[in-house]
């Protein structure tokens, strides 16, 4: 049963699992220093046996869990700098602080930003591999000169690895014989 996860420094992304909580042996669970959203998940407050727990550095955001464990969590190191987070032991009110929404718009051009990136970059595949597919095989299509040559070049290469291979393989049974007869 896994008692300790460190997943801290990792890049995680999104939110934590709302399937967490089923992780009942689990006593110390260190996911700092991520990019982790959302609110905490409640069920991480079914883990009775959980002792030591970071969630710093983060975007969480929502109540903090007051139930079992997490009522047992005093120290508002383990939520730093996650400023959507609220409620005992921050000293921030049960209610979201008021740069919410400026969060949330800026979480909303990002997720435009990198939208369009992702755009751009599937359309430029998409152009990119017939472009290139038909810059080698056109040319070799229309040159006739470069199509012998290309083809001659991969006729020797493979003529050139059946060499090597039979020779290595005339030499491994050599040495294969003289072993039997002496060994």
């Amino acid at each position: 049963m896994l008692g300790i996860l460190n997943l801290s420094r990792n890049q995680l992304i999104e939110k934590i699992p709302q399937k967490i909580g089923a992780m009942q042996g689990l006593e110390t669970l260190d996911l700092s220093c991520n990019h982790l959203s959302s609110p905490i998940p409640m069920s991480m407050a079914s883990i009775t046996s959980l002792s030591h727990l970071n969630l710093s550095h983060n975007l969480l955001s929502g109540p903090i869990p007051t139930t079992n464990q997490f009522s047992t969590f005093n120290d508002p190191s383990i939520y730093e700098a996650n400023l959507g987070l609220y409620g005992l032991p921050l000293s921030t009110n049960c209610t979201p602080p008021n740069n919410q929404n400026h969060k949330n718009d800026q979480d909303d051009k990002q997720d435009d930003e990198d939208g369009r990136y992702m755009t751009w970059f599937f359309i430029s595949m998409a152009m990119g591999f017939p472009v290139g597919f038909w810059a080698i095989c056109g040319s070799l299509a229309l040159n006739k000169s470069w199509r012998h040559a290309y083809f001659q070049f991969f006729d020797e290469t493979r003529d050139r690895l059946l060499v090597f291979i039979i020779v290595n393989m005339a030499r491994l049974k050599r040495k294969i014989e003289r072993i039997g007869v002496h060994g």
